[in-house]
């Protein structure tokens, strides 16, 4: 039986009919001799929308206007109230127009429209008003000193926090709106000014959201999106000396070419890279409920989530009935559209995407992993993948070391916990990992010895506005979220006063 697609509301097909370009200064800015790309619906492969990619010229111009914005004080000096207050229109703002934002998010994403609405719209929100609230607690410290002169002297020390400045935003295509808005709120909420560089595949909903914020009344030159491709404006963008902090999010690859960048002209900067995130089901867990979360934390947006699940590390007694039970209900998820609301696993983001999830595939077939269900291109238009179970998997294989960002679950057996451990714990990367068990002595016990930024238990992948979020090793530099947010946007200012 076929679903029915939702039809786009008509402001979303007017969005998409326009012709979009960087936003500067307040609006949207065409140079007229600008490079078009068309961006592609990955549900079907159609031509979804234009836009102007950005040439150095045009970064030059959207930096400037970023600088001239932070340095009128317009924004940074305002009352810290008054930011809350603006910030908190914004997310209202964003609340109200939510669906036109789940809309926009799935056709140029891909992604589920029950994702979109309940994550990239719902979630948001309450993260965006999390951080509205920092606006009016950002704290320093009062010290006492002992400086031993001038003789009879007294001294007052205390620290203050400044905003950094001109924050680079670099956001992926797997959570457009989300990531971005996690760079935006504690950027403004600190009295930054921020430039936002969108994935070139799924620049639309950050677009609308400077439309937005411009509405809430965030002044013109605060909140700024760069068009263009990563290698020239991206880069350009990260290399500027007028730009204060990078924040970026993305592959541990061009995260570590960023973090080279910024530290030419010494700009501070937040790098959340990828992971290879495990999953280990201890003997006595709940099957039904790790199974559960296998499928939730390893297939949520077709696994393109750097927190995603994609090595589960099951005890030789269950890893049978394990591998049974995930492969039966992986088969059955329905595949479409991301606009089709029946739909529980939705295309890729890109073609490229594709070829790559197809290609790990292939190796994984080659080293010798038996495919369960899935492994193949469904006979759909678009950019789609079987979701895929894969057993006999062996901790040397690339299906278990390498990060693939796609609907691929590798399934591991193990019969010695510290064999396991040893095995999860040696990956370049360590960005989160679960554990489901219910003793909870022997949970308490590997927690530490988890090499991870984040470490759930009898669940994976829920985050928090108040958690901090980022990883060990080459996972990352940094962390999001919470107080570690604000400090990243923020410099730390002795003062001392003789008097």
């Amino acid at each position: 039986m076929t679903s029915q697609l939702i039809q786009p509301l008509s402001s979303v097909a007017a969005f998409l009919a326009r012709r979009h370009a960087s936003f500067v200064d307040g609006e949207q800015r065409p140079q007229g001799d600008e490079a078009v790309r068309v961006l592609r619906n990955p549900a079907d492969d159609s031509a979804l929308a234009e836009t102007c990619q950005a040439d150095l010229a045009q970064v030059e111009a959207i930096v400037q206007s970023a600088h001239r914005a932070f340095r009128s004080g317009a924004w940074s000096r305002l009352a810290p109230a008054e930011r809350e207050r603006t910030l908190l229109r914004f997310a209202d703002l964003v609340e109200q127009h939510g669906e036109e934002l789940a809309q926009l998010e799935s056709l140029n994403q891909g992604k589920s429209i029950h994702i979109a609405r309940a994550i990239e719209v719902g979630a948001t929100v309450n993260y965006m008003r999390y951080m509205a609230g920092w606006a009016t607690k950002i704290e320093g410290q009062t010290l006492d000193v002992s400086i031993p002169m001038p003789a009879g002297a007294r001294f007052n020390a205390y620290t203050r926090r400044e905003p950094v400045g001109v924050v680079a935003g670099i956001v992926p295509w797997n959570f457009p709106m989300m990531i971005a808005l996690w760079k935006v709120m504690p950027a403004l909420a600190c009295g930054c000014t921020i430039v936002i560089k969108p994935a070139d595949e799924t620049p639309l909903t950050v677009l609308r959201l400077a439309e937005l914020a411009i509405q809430a009344g965030i002044p013109a030159g605060v909140f700024n999106v760069l068009l263009g491709r990563g290698s020239v404006a991206g880069a350009a963008l990260v290399a500027h000396p007028l730009v204060s902090k990078v924040s970026f999010t993305g592959s541990t690859e061009v995260g570590k070419q960023v973090g080279g960048t910024a530290l030419q002209n010494m700009t501070r900067f937040t790098l959340e890279l990828g992971g290879k995130n495990p999953m280990l089901v201890l003997p006595d867990a709940d099957l039904d409920k790790a199974v559960a979360g296998a499928i939730g934390g390893g297939l949520l947006n077709q696994g393109q989530v750097c927190a995603a699940a994609s090595r589960f590390f099951v005890h030789a007694s269950c890893y049978d009935a394990f591998v049974e039970r995930l492969g039966a209900q992986v088969a059955e998820l329905k595949i479409g559209a991301g606009m089709d609301p029946q739909a529980q696993i939705n295309p890729l983001v890109s073609r490229r995407q594709q070829e790559s999830v197809l290609q790990h595939l292939q190796v994984a077939r080659d080293q010798g992993a038996r495919i369960v269900c899935g492994g193949n291109r469904p006979e759909l238009p678009g950019y789609f993948v079987e979701p895929t179970v894969l057993a006999g998997v062996n901790a040397g294989m690339a299906c278990a070391r390498e990060e693939i960002f796609g609907p691929v679950l590798s399934v591991l057996k193990y019969e010695d916990l510290d064999v396991a451990v040893a095995q999860i714990n040696d990956n370049p990367y360590g960005l989160a990992a679960s554990i489901w068990s219910n003793d909870l002595g022997k949970v308490m016990d590997l927690i530490p010895r988890i090499e991870a930024g984040t470490v759930w238990v009898n669940n994976h992948v829920p985050l928090d506005p108040n958690l901090p979020f980022g990883g060990f090793k080459q996972s990352g530099i940094g962390r999001e979220f919470g107080r570690a947010a604000i400090e990243g946007f923020t410099e730390s200012k002795s003062v001392c006063i003789t008097y």
